[in-house]
């Protein structure tokens, strides 16, 4: 680990900006969800629960371009390692770069665009919980995929920076579970209260 931070440079600019895009992302996400869900301003406000899911999904797929810039240019800005510059590194972060995207994508395919970006939150439910492929592999499919796609990326460019700021990835993934998954469970747990009311 001590080898791997000789070659990165913290203060660079370019790997602060992606560290802060990093962490902003979630950050952004689950206040404005939980923002929504409390008030339905934004539900409000566009008139409809999907329009404004629909919007914020928008906004979280341009923040993750923005991310995924920021991301390459500061492993770009800094020193290659020469251990990890060869092909068969360089497929392994090609395969990890695969898996990751079979797992995001599958994992959008399985909850369509308002499961995956927090339609719950604005009231739009999914009938039953996901189960299928890749929900019955792992939990989180879509965070480990991504996660894994930057793995790859960082091996692919031989990147000491990459690695680290995967890492980050992988923490700041961590703690949003840890913060949405009771909320979600709540939400849900709500649902089944207003519709036993009903019945």
């Amino acid at each position: 680990m001590t080898r791997l931070l000789g070659y990165v440079d913290p203060s660079d600019p370019r790997f602060v900006a992606a560290v802060l895009a990093i962490a902003f992302n979630p950050l952004f996400w689950n206040v404005v969800a939980r923002w929504e869900h409390k008030t339905r301003k934004l539900s409000r406000a566009f008139r409809s629960p999907h329009l404004a899911c629909y919007t914020l999904g928008g906004a979280i797929l341009l923040l993750n371009v923005l991310r995924s810039h920021c991301f390459m240019q500061a492993m770009l800005s800094q020193p290659r390692m020469q251990s990890l510059d060869n092909p068969t590194a360089y497929r392994a972060g090609l395969a990890l770069l695969g898996v990751g995207s079979v797992f995001v994508l599958s994992s959008f395919l399985a909850l369509g665009f308002t499961g995956t970006f927090l339609g719950d939150y604005f009231g739009i439910f999914k009938e039953a919980r996901v189960t299928s492929f890749p929900f019955n592999i792992l939990d989180n499919p879509m965070y480990w995929g991504s996660t894994a796609n930057y793995l790859g990326w960082a091996i692919m460019h031989a990147s000491p920076t990459g690695l680290l700021l995967t890492a980050v990835v992988a923490l700041i993934y961590v703690v949003a579970i840890l913060y949405e998954e009771p909320f979600t469970a709540e939400v849900y747990r709500q649902k089944a209260s207003q519709a036993c009311k009903r019945s």
